[in-house]
């Protein structure tokens, strides 16, 4: 297999989106493409082997978690997260850089918000308590699971990265949220500008004195948050990093968007990247989200929300989106979508999953969760295939039509 590379494919006529071809030691990702998050070593619910039969072609998981449990060097001396959770396909980690801000103010992972009219450095959700406190060297976090105090920085994200053995690893950032202030933003830019160093330094170190393992692949973290010239400066900063003759393999673009100007921002940052290096969404998941971020440039997608709603009997379908456990459900004996092939909606009706989540009982949320993954991830390979095909505009005109029809 290839260390790592990537192979833009066809573009659409704005120069910025495209398919493309993703080679890392685990195999071929083939982009646009939908990375499930299997935060703990996990797709919540769900055996690797049906999420690899539900399309699925690589899978994503959390270094901050798998740093407080089992521990990162539990899961290097298993050989890595492919082999610790029996996945053969290509693995992603982030840096733990989101939980800056979900631990520090409280927020789920929702990063399509909206923050009219507040401005706020000190923010905190309502009812919840600050368990991450940033400074310009790292960040001390307080473990959700038990209180223990935990100091990340770049350096420490590197290693545990390298112990988890991901293809695709993440440089350590703070993710921002749209209630920071403009210069709170600007200094927050700078800091991780500096740790991205950082990390590319002892990413090199760790590559080194770890002969002999799989290439893992580093990829810089663009924020800048809604602002068009930190947006673009930061990735333009990026893009030219280059420390011990390393650069970044590939980029992220975190941080909390703002829902209606999501393309825009991601243009931004696409158009200011190296065209022959991929691109990452993180934390995006939502239909009209999908193809507003592939038409601006981006290439790969993580997000925990398909199985997070499965889980409390949330079902997409192209017509959009109902609840199962609904008293309409109860007699319905056709599958959860109709013409869908996934694994459940092949052997199994409403009327049961209806049943299962009424019951209470644990395959509830394993069907619901095999039904919205291969939703999710087929509806990026459809749109990878009508790029190809030459037709994107039209099928996004028709897909979201439909979806969004009932709203």
């Amino acid at each position: 297999m290839a260390d790592f590379g990537f192979t833009p494919g066809a573009v659409l006529d704005n120069g910025l989106g495209r398919t493309g071809v993703i080679q890392t030691p685990h195999g071929e990702i083939h982009t646009p493409a939908f990375i499930a998050v299997g935060t703990k070593a996990t797709v919540k619910a769900v055996l690797p082997e049906a999420v690899a039969g539900l399309g699925a072609q690589a899978v994503l998981a959390n270094a901050y978690h798998l740093y407080l449990q089992p521990g990162s060097d539990i899961v290097d001396a298993a050989g890595g997260l492919g082999a610790f959770m029996n996945w053969p396909g290509p693995t992603f980690t982030d840096s733990g850089g989101f939980q800056v801000m979900s631990l520090g103010v409280g927020f789920k992972k929702v990063l399509a918000m909206d923050a009219t009219g507040l401005v706020d450095d000190d923010v905190i959700a309502p009812g919840k308590t600050r368990l991450a406190h940033v400074d310009d060297e790292g960040v001390t976090f307080t473990s959700h699971l038990n209180g223990d105090r935990h100091r990340f920085t770049p350096e420490v994200s590197m290693r545990i990265q390298h112990e988890l053995g991901a293809d695709v690893m993440f440089a350590f950032d703070e993710c921002t949220t749209l209630l920071n202030t403009r210069g709170y933003q600007e200094s927050s830019l700078e800091r991780t500008q500096a740790w991205a160093v950082r990390c590319l330094a002892e990413h090199e170190r760790q590559t080194i004195e770890r002969v002999g393992k799989p290439y893992q692949a580093l990829f810089g973290v663009v924020q800048g948050a809604q602002y068009e010239d930190l947006r673009r400066q930061a990735a333009r900063d990026l893009a030219a990093l280059e420390v011990d003759g390393r650069s970044f393999d590939g980029f992220g673009i975190g941080g909390a968007l703002e829902k209606e100007n999501l393309g825009t921002i991601v243009g931004w940052v696409a158009e200011e990247l190296p065209f022959d290096k991929p691109r990452h969404l993180l934390g995006i998941s939502e239909p009209d989200d999908f193809f507003a971020a592939i038409a601006a440039g981006a290439d790969t997608f993580d997000c925990v929300m398909p199985s997070r709603v499965a889980r409390n009997a949330a079902i997409y379908t192209a017509q959009g989106r109902y609840n199962v456990n609904t008293a309409a459900n109860r007699r319905s004996f056709t599958p959860l979508e109709e013409g869908c092939d996934c694994y459940t909606c092949t052997n199994y009706s409403r009327a049961y999953l209806h049943h299962l989540f009424k019951a209470k009982e644990m395959l509830a949320s394993t069907l619901a969760t095999i039904h919205n993954e291969r939703f999710t991830v087929r509806l990026v390979d459809d749109i990878r295939a009508s790029i190809e095909a030459g037709r994107f505009a039209e099928f996004r005109e028709a897909f979201l039509g439909r979806f969004y029809a009932k709203v």
